[in-house]
């Protein structure tokens, strides 16, 4: 999983939001059937969307295709026209672009995981969201290159309460993929097992067997911060 979790997140930077970057100023990504794109861009309007088999890439009426086996970055970069020349950078956890020219290591099967599990966050986000219309002001939900999370915050009242909600795929901190809760205060109140990270509380992929263990999990994170 590693090797192919690092080269979807070069993709992910260095083609789909350089792209979009170029283009709109923005670089956030999402979810999509099977797979991740950019929202809609330009004044086409444009979407790039990466799939287990390839890179799509859709302009106007017209879509067009290039096969993931055996491509480079650079032969992805230079079919979504992004400019892996240009300066370019999403902020800290932004990778470097690599060597552009060795193919790039997408297994398909590990690209399912990945890909599951980033739409697994968004419904599950989509969800905590929704039960709190109302009390809150929450972020548009954003896969977001640098990180390479599906990532989300809620802010609540008007004294600076608030809240980062994510799903990672893996990283430095973990190499299991985690859900997180992730309070912009120092306040852990509650049962202490709960807090078992520097920046809040995880929980493990392997413990999140469909969405309810997931909104639970936040449930529980935002009842002990009094984020109701």
């Amino acid at each position: 999983m590693g090797t192919t979790r690092r080269d979807l997140h070069r993709t992910a930077a260095h083609v789909l939001g350089r792209r979009r970057y170029a283009v709109s100023g923005h670089f956030g990504l999402r979810a999509s059937p099977g797979g991740i794109a950019t929202p809609a861009f330009g004044p086409e309007p444009e979407i790039l969307r990466l799939t287990t088999a390839c890179l799509v890439r859709e302009v106007g009426n017209e879509s067009r295709g290039l096969a993931l086996a055996g491509a480079t970055l650079h032969d992805l970069a230079a079919f979504a026209e992004a400019d892996l020349a240009a300066e370019f950078s999403a902020g800290a956890g932004m990778p470097a672009s690599g060597p552009a020219d060795v193919p790039l290591d997408l297994d398909a099967k590990e690209l399912t995981e990945l890909f599951s599990w980033f739409d697994l966050g968004w419904r599950v986000l989509d969800e905590v969201m929704a039960e709190r219309a109302g009390s809150c002001i929450a972020s548009t939900i954003q896969l977001w290159p640098e990180h390479f999370d599906v990532g989300t915050s809620l802010t609540f009242g008007g004294d600076g309460d608030g809240v980062n909600l994510g799903f990672s795929p893996g990283d430095a901190f973990s190499d299991e993929a985690y859900l997180y809760v992730g309070p912009w205060g120092a306040a852990r109140p509650g049962t202490p097992s709960y807090w078992n990270a520097p920046f809040g509380a995880v929980l493990r992929g392997s413990e999140v067997h469909g969405p309810d263990d997931g909104v639970a999990f936040i449930r529980d994170g935002l009842a002990r911060l009094g984020l109701t």
